[in-house]
């Protein structure tokens, strides 16, 4: 029998670990019957993923495929999901895995943010006022993820012909918000509209309600908007069917060739894995190196 196992990451707010939840709770009656269907977290709440793979093992699942329920792929879907996987290879010899892709890059995703922006009633389509929209990610040290905020701002940009479209981060790498926000009132923005990146509420939301006044004080000429943040919005559903539908298939393709930790020791986790997954070349490898992980912002900002 086969298993679908949701990965949410988890936070320290209750309100965005119910999000995760409801969401699901949401989607598993649109998708295929005769499956389990599952929830766990990284961290910060329970299950975690090996009760979830427990769980999905004691209802008679003989294969288990693995959604990570995150935007971008970083440090715990590039690293940390894989070692439970692992982990679990060795405990159920028996049991098939398999891990799908996170949200990434994706047509209904950058469908979202442009929704995001229009909802705000502060900017129309092929409006000629000199609006500046700031699409806000959380930042890390992983260079895919970080590279990968800023394609999707290009596509936004392509939907909405925005006169002006940035990407900033609100943590551990550049450029930041307050960095951003100076570029966009020096290229001559007479508005500025905030489209956080993230998929769950939580203390990173309230303390950009705080910046975003803090902006209008500091710029009392240019109004601000902090737009609703990507979240669950309807369309997700379609992005998590087709990466459900992905494992389900077999045709799952991650991009490991700009992967910073083929390269780098590990030195925050102590184990050597051996993870099989498909590359857009074709070919099954076996990672048998270490890789130092900084912490990402996905876990230190999440509250």
């Amino acid at each position: 029998m086969k298993a679908i196992l949701f990965v949410g990451h988890g936070s320290r707010d209750p309100e965005g670990n119910e999000q995760i939840r409801q969401f699901i709770e949401k989607l598993t009656p649109e998708l295929e019957h005769n499956i389990i269907y599952e929830t766990c977290f990284l961290e910060f709440e329970k299950p975690d993923i090996a009760k979830g793979i427990e769980t999905c093992v004691a209802k008679g699942a003989t294969s288990v495929a693995l959604i990570p329920l995150m935007l971008l792929p970083a440090g715990h879907s590039k690293i940390h999901i894989p070692h439970e996987i692992d982990e679990a290879k060795e405990k159920y010899p028996a049991v098939q895995f398999t891990y799908g892709k996170p949200i990434g890059i994706h047509y209904e995703a950058v469908e979202i943010c442009k929704n995001r922006i229009l909802e705000t009633g502060e900017y129309e389509e092929n409006s000629e006022e000199n609006t500046a929209v700031i699409l806000l990610g959380r930042g890390g040290s992983d260079a895919d993820a970080n590279s990968d905020l800023f394609k999707i701002t290009r596509l936004l940009w392509e939907k909405l012909r925005v006169p002006i479209i940035e990407t900033a981060f609100i943590g551990v790498t550049s450029p930041s918000l307050e960095e951003t926000v100076e570029k966009a009132v020096k290229l001559g923005a007479k508005k500025v509209i905030i489209l956080p990146y993230f998929l769950f509420t939580g203390i990173l939301i309230k303390r950009l309600e705080k910046m975003t006044a803090q902006f209008q004080e500091a710029y009392p000429g240019i109004p601000f908007s902090l737009a609703d943040y990507f979240g669950f919005h309807p369309k997700l559903k379609t992005v998590i069917k087709d990466r459900v539908e992905e494992a389900l298939q077999g045709e799952v393709y991650m991009n490991c060739d700009t992967c910073q930790y083929r390269f780098e020791a590990m030195e925050h986790i102590d184990h050597h894995h051996h993870h099989d997954h498909d590359h857009d070349h074709h070919h099954d490898h076996h990672h048998d190196h270490k890789h130092s992980h900084e912490e990402e912002s996905e876990a230190a900002t999440v509250k």
